[in-house]
């Protein structure tokens, strides 16, 4: 079973930036259109205020939470929308207190959680640190859609680990979503942080492989960029499949963001369209497993650096419902 205490820091000091980022912004600034469509900087974080809201219901209610549970069921289409519209409609400073204070009571109460917890969710339930891996990487990915808003580039750190093996723990779920068979063998995975070292998944010996920058697998597994415009590469049919379809949060697949104008990043051609989506189920406001709970620990393993191994702890499969990006993919 994994110490949470790392990534419960880990999420407050993604927090703590993307506060920075949007502390003292202008009132046309709070109004700005972000890349998911009709979402302004404001509706972003109120959907991180309100899913705050939604994971400490989940670990102090569990009642109240099933209750919200079957609301989101009968309004899926505009269940997430109506919350963040209902947030973004506060003066940015009643907002921003908001926000603060839900996400540091949701720290408290999982750091006080007994180490074996689990939590209800909007698919199957999660551990404390799955929780907060769910929140970190939701957090991330909000806050590159507001950096992309503001015209910020933010400096990537290694708080994106996190983010990575919710990518790669989340590889059949991403299948499933769209109604395919997962690959029956495992891929390795091998991607190098900011500071260069390599974070790799799954057996050395595996046949296919997936290689690149951490950073552009994280943008992509979240739908934040095109296939097309990221450093990342594949050898073997299904691995180059898996990237066309790549998510790390739960909800329907969408169409994810164009490609930048202008050729791939590498020179090559973008990679032909991945396969039409089978059926998908009901979307409800969520996320995939977190780190602790989306990756099978029979299955991907994950090492510091390419030459050691340690298993993944206290797998628990992905969830088959969901959705973890406001709006769902970005556009």
């Amino acid at each position: 079973m994994s110490d949470p205490r790392p990534v419960l820091d880990d999420l407050r000091a993604e927090s703590d930036e993307l506060d920075r980022l949007v502390s003292g912004l202008s009132a046309p600034q709070w109004a700005a259109a972000t890349p998911a469509p009709g979402w302004t900087v404001a509706h972003q974080i109120a959907h991180l205020a309100w899913t705050d809201r939604a994971a400490l219901l989940a670990a102090t209610d569990p009642d109240g939470f099933a209750a919200e549970v079957e609301k989101a069921a009968t309004a899926p289409d505009s269940y997430v929308d109506d919350a963040a519209e209902a947030g973004a409609v506060l003066v940015s400073a009643e907002l921003v207190a908001r926000w603060r204070a839900g996400r540091e009571e949701l720290q408290r109460v999982l750091r006080e959680a007994p180490a074996d917890a689990r939590f209800p969710w909007y698919g199957p339930p999660l551990s404390v640190a799955g929780v907060a891996t769910g929140r970190l990487m939701e957090t991330w990915a909000h806050g590159q859609d507001v950096a992309d808003a503001l015209g910020v580039a933010r400096t990537p750190t290694e708080r994106l680990r996190h983010v990575v093996r919710m990518g790669v723990g989340a590889r059949d779920f991403s299948y499933a979503l769209r109604g395919l068979r997962p690959p029956a063998e495992q891929f390795r995975v091998e991607l190098t942080g900011p500071s260069g070292e390599v974070w790799a998944h799954g057996p050395e010996d595996a046949a296919q492989r997936v290689t690149g920058s951490a950073l552009d697998f994280c943008l992509l597994a979240t739908q934040r960029a095109h296939r097309a415009d990221v450093d990342v590469h594949a050898e073997g049919p299904d691995a180059e499949q898996w990237l066309g379809i790549a998510q790390a949060f739960a909800g329907p697949p969408g169409a994810g963001r164009p490609p930048a104008p202008g050729p791939a990043a590498d020179g090559e051609p973008a990679p032909g369209p991945a396969p039409a989506p089978g059926p998908v189920p009901v979307p409800v406001p969520g996320m995939v497993a977190g780190a602790d709970d989306a990756a099978d620990a029979g299955r991907v393993p994950e090492t510091g650096r390419a030459s050691e191994a340690g298993p993944v702890p206290d797998g628990g499969g992905a969830p088959r419902r969901g959705r973890a990006t406001g709006r769902g993919p970005a556009r």
